[in-house]
């Protein structure tokens, strides 16, 4: 393959990571998060899990097309390899994201369901947006 290809996987996988957080980034410039409904609040948080999800697959993905192995294929694992290649900048955050999305898929806490919300707005938002950017980026480099 070469990076031409627009049948490189991390490309494929890009795209559906690229609407994911268009429909999450929307929906959280609609308007302020107080003013979202439970159901809505609920469909923020699934939205989250689903762009989370992509996010570090493609970032899997990218770094094996960049020769990265891993030992084991795990969230963590590939947002370390991410860090330290240089395509998330704030390690801290992405460790937080994982916690809180492995957190809310096992258990359903009004107090954790609450911080995760104000964490998307303040911060999570912010670092998917960072990764979209850099992925953008890659894929118009030839």
């Amino acid at each position: 393959m070469t990076a031409d290809n627009p049948d490189i996987r991390w490309k494929q996988r890009f795209q559906n990571f690229d609407r994911a957080f268009v429909l999450l980034r929307s929906a959280l410039e609609e308007k302020p998060l107080a003013e979202f409904n439970r159901l809505e609040q609920e469909g923020l948080i699934q939205r989250f899990s689903y762009t989370y999800e992509l996010a570090w697959k493609t970032a899997k993905d990218y770094l094996q097309e960049q020769g990265t192995t891993f030992e084991e294929v795990t969230p963590k694992a590939v947002i370390q390899a991410a860090f330290a290649a240089g395509l998330i900048m704030d390690g801290q955050t992405w460790v937080d994201m994982r916690l809180h999305r492995n957190l809310l898929a096992h258990s359903y806490d009004e107090q954790k369901f609450n911080e995760v919300l104000r964490a998307l707005e303040e911060k999570y938002l912010t670092a998917l947006w960072h990764l979209h950017l850099r992925f953008m980026e890659k894929a118009v480099e030839k």
